[in-house]
């Protein structure tokens, strides 16, 4: 991975993981623009376009925060496509009727459609994730969301005052059983299948 170029614009990819108010505020000024016009122009309104620039900062943040985003391509296509790809995803979601978008050529290099592609089965995972932890029992849910906190299984077991075998016994059941629900999930081979 020595290999990456990281792209200038990282630093919005930093604004966001740093709360920096003055460059999420340049993110708004230089970039929210184009995607409102081009929500406008295809059956939405300023409102649902703000909601799908906020909706797609809140995804880059996750996944900056958790994997790590490294950018390699301009922020702009990154997030243009990103915001395109979910508002068409709600499109299809709340019409029955087919979906007519209106193009215009936008230059989109293959590494912002990658990235694009990237970001959207990660939040497809997370989302998968929290539906089905929220199915699980309370005793589960209670202890793995200890052992996300405390990396120390000993103070999980003293946290929640339980031995240390019982504890590591349970959580290994719950995430086999987390596991198993996930697998049984129908969204996990629409997931399975986007990668």
């Amino acid at each position: 991975m020595g290999n990456i170029k990281m792209h200038a614009d990282q630093k919005y990819i930093e604004a966001l993981l740093n709360n920096d108010s003055i460059v999420i505020k340049e993110i708004y000024k230089k970039f929210a623009p184009k995607v409102v016009g081009y929500i406008k122009k295809n059956s939405g309104d300023e409102s649902k376009a703000q909601d799908i620039i906020q909706e797609t900062l809140i995804t880059v943040y996750r996944q900056a925060k958790e994997k790590e985003l490294i950018l390699t391509c301009p922020f702009d296509a990154y997030f243009f496509l990103l915001c395109k790809r979910k508002w068409l995803n709600e499109l299809k979601k709340n019409t029955t009727k087919e979906v007519t978008i209106n193009e215009e050529v936008v230059s989109i290099n293959d590494e912002s459609v990658q990235y694009v592609d990237e970001t959207l089965v990660f939040e497809a995972k997370n989302e998968l994730f929290k539906e089905v932890f929220d199915q699980l029992g309370k005793a589960c849910k209670e202890l793995l969301k200890a052992t996300f906190t405390i990396k120390s299984m000993e103070e999980v077991a003293s946290k929640l005052g339980q031995s240390y075998g019982y504890v590591r016994k349970k959580k290994s059941l719950c995430i086999g059983q987390l596991t198993k629900m996930v697998q049984s999930a129908p969204k996990y081979n629409k997931i399975k299948n986007l990668l």
